[in-house]
């Protein structure tokens, strides 16, 4: 018995059904209220990767590991590294790949978070930058680690306030390179309402001073990037929802 090929089918559904839901009004509405009960809990804090705590949402991390999967970037740029975890998702996957390696970048690397980062199995796979990531030093010492040729994503979660975000997306947006994403993190601030935000973190961004504004804005200041419809549509009981973005051009 021959067993019918059915892949190009089931990956078509899948993206069909991505883009239906996307478009879901009351799904994202009903995901939206289950986020902001389960944050009373500290949700996106409960989850670890390989040891480090991640500190965000599975789906994005499902996303995030779909994106690098399809695209092997040669580098990846975080900024914001807290505990860590996340530099360590992304170099895990970078080391099945074969190749590859993360630049992390924030203004406060505490001592113990660097030692457990620098003491973790695929640690020889990332390098940390301690300073603003705004600044025009550190801009540079994240270009100088960049390898000639080398093709380029950006993770973009530290300080969420639109103002910074904007600048880091004119600071690192130019580094993606065409067919990589820039990901704009907590984007789901943006998109609910005022009485939605969370308010157990050590600052607060409420709609209009977030990452969402910060994107939207920076998407209107070039046409090198396009959002990725089907993949922000899957992104419900998420965090960062519109914010994965891909690189057409130079």
């Amino acid at each position: 018995m021959i067993t019918k090929d059915d892949r190009q089918e089931f990956e078509a559904h899948k993206r069909e059904m991505a883009l239906a839901l996307g478009r879901d009004k009351e799904a994202f509405r009903q995901s939206l209220d289950t986020l902001v009960t389960l944050d009373r809990y500290d949700y996106a804090y409960l989850w670890s990767w390989m040891g480090l705590p991640i500190i965000q949402m599975p789906a994005d991390i499902m996303a995030t590991q779909e994106v690098i999967w399809a695209n092997r970037p040669d580098v990846i740029i975080e900024t914001g590294v807290a505990r860590g975890g996340s530099l360590i998702f992304m170099a895990s996957l970078l080391k099945v790949i074969g190749t590859g390696k993360v630049i992390g970048v924030d203004i406060d690397i505490r001592a113990h978070n660097r030692e457990a980062i620098e003491a973790h199995p695929v640690a020889p796979l990332i390098t940390l930058i301690e300073g603003s990531s705004t600044e025009v030093e550190t801009v540079a010492q994240v270009r100088d680690a960049i390898p000639p040729g080398a093709s380029v994503m950006v993770v973009l979660d530290s300080d969420h306030s639109r103002e910074h975000v904007l600048a880091e997306l004119r600071a690192y947006g130019p580094l993606v390179t065409p067919g990589q994403y820039l990901v704009v993190a907590d984007t789901l601030l943006g998109q609910s309402e005022a009485s939605q935000t969370p308010t157990k973190r050590s600052a607060i961004w409420y709609p209009g001073d977030e990452p969402y504004a910060a994107l939207n804005a920076y998407l209107a200041e070039t046409d090198r990037f396009e959002v990725d419809e089907a993949l922000n549509g899957k992104l419900v009981l998420a965090s960062s929802p519109g914010g994965y973005v891909r690189c057409k051009s130079v």
